[in-house]
């Protein structure tokens, strides 16, 4: 089976600590085929910034971030980050993780006696429904990540609680109060592998091409001008998507991801089109489309 991960990529930047879903996503991809043989190196970083950044600089080969949650959507920072502060990066791969989420004290601490629950706000924000009915009046705190909230529940003195993996649990030491306790059970989220330049791609399999688009200024058809170019001739948009430009307020940029590679004909001439109509229309990748992992509920 052909490696699911970016080529020659011998270092691969998450976003840590260990234990994050991120993690969990790398390593059922790897279960999905990769070759036992090469050895890698699996770096964590403390934000989605600096995991991005750490690969766009070279300190790792490539790095997995989350991008997309069914739930809560767009993950804003991968996005944000991807769209305004590299340039020299590209998406070489997506996959589709399921996210089961636990609900994690240390040995001893019951769900009666939980006064705060932390995880990351996407997190706390996937299982809202099940706090509000089950832990009502708790507060809920923000961390950098899944895991660093168990890490730090893990290491407190007071009754809290963090939304986390299994993974995370058995790594810091902490109990499961609570299995799958996300809103909706087929709860999943889309990660993408970022590399400093794009793979040969491969004209068997479906691909995925993402642009950011940017306006010159807000005025009535501005959207039309980049859609009708898809639509002209008969791309597929699988997403489109606003963003705030950081200029001013009410400015903004435009996320579309559409079928098809972005050397294909028709993809090729709509984004010289766009080129000519735009300010800025900038390929963040061409790459397969993702494809659920064969993962249960690790």
């Amino acid at each position: 089976m052909s490696d699911p991960l970016p080529v020659a990529a011998r270092s691969i930047g998450f976003l840590g600590p260990q234990g994050t879903f991120t993690e969990e996503a790398l390593r059922a991809t790897l279960d999905e085929g990769a070759p036992r043989g090469q050895m890698r190196r699996f770096l964590p970083f403390p934000s989605m910034p600096e995991t991005i950044e750490a690969v766009s600089v070279g300190e790792v080969d490539c790095a997995i971030v989350p991008i997309e949650n069914s739930i809560e959507g767009s993950v804003s920072a991968t996005l944000d980050t991807l769209a305004h502060e590299v340039e020299n990066l590209q998406i070489v791969r997506e996959v589709r993780h399921p996210i089961r989420h636990c609900l994690l004290a240390r040995p001893g601490i019951t769900l009666e006696r939980v006064v705060k629950v932390i995880s990351h706000p996407h997190a706390n924000a996937q299982c809202r429904i099940w706090l509000r009915r089950n832990l009502p009046g708790r507060e809920i705190e923000a961390a950098n990540s899944t895991a660093n909230a168990v890490e730090r529940v893990a290491s407190a003195n007071e009754p809290w609680a963090a939304i986390g993996n299994r993974l995370a649990g058995e790594r810091y030491g902490c109990e499961i109060l609570e299995a799958d306790i996300e809103d909706h059970d087929d709860n999943e989220t889309r990660f993408v592998f970022l590399a400093r330049q794009r793979e040969r791609q491969d004209w068997f399999e479906p691909y995925k091409t993402s642009v950011v688009c940017e306006i010159a200024k807000d005025q009535p058809g501005a959207l039309l001008l980049i859609l009708q170019e898809f639509a002209f001739r008969h791309i597929n948009l699988t997403k489109i998507e606003s963003r705030p430009s950081k200029r001013r307020l009410g400015d903004y940029i435009f996320i579309v991801d559409m079928e098809g590679k972005v050397d294909d004909g028709p993809v090729a001439d709509a984004l010289r089109c766009l080129c000519c109509k735009l300010p800025r229309a900038t390929v963040l990748g061409s790459y397969p489309v993702g494809r659920p992992l064969n993962q249960g509920t690790a």
